[in-house]
């Protein structure tokens, strides 16, 4: 991201993120049970609130908040798309 504008690719980038995180979930949830996966969502799901709250806080308002926070949760996607 540059000059705190998120990008098309940033987006898609943190598509990729959220879907590994849920297929990690779900085999959490398979190889440990629901317990450790609800943690790790809790986690994923404090990070994302914390990540808004600091952008709402900075001026960020509505759907590009929502957008900024996604982006800022879920960026690591980028080291894993081709």
């Amino acid at each position: 991201m540059t000059g705190g504008n998120k990008s098309d690719t940033d987006i898609g980038d943190g598509h990729i993120g959220l879907a590994v995180t849920i297929i990690a979930l779900v085999v959490i949830a398979i190889a440990s049970g629901p317990r450790w996966a609800l943690i790790v969502a809790g986690c994923f799901t404090v990070w994302f609130l914390l990540a808004l709250i600091v952008i709402h806080i900075r001026g960020g308002r509505g759907g590009e908040a929502l957008g900024r926070a996604f982006v800022a949760t879920f960026w690591w996607g980028d080291y894993i798309s081709p």
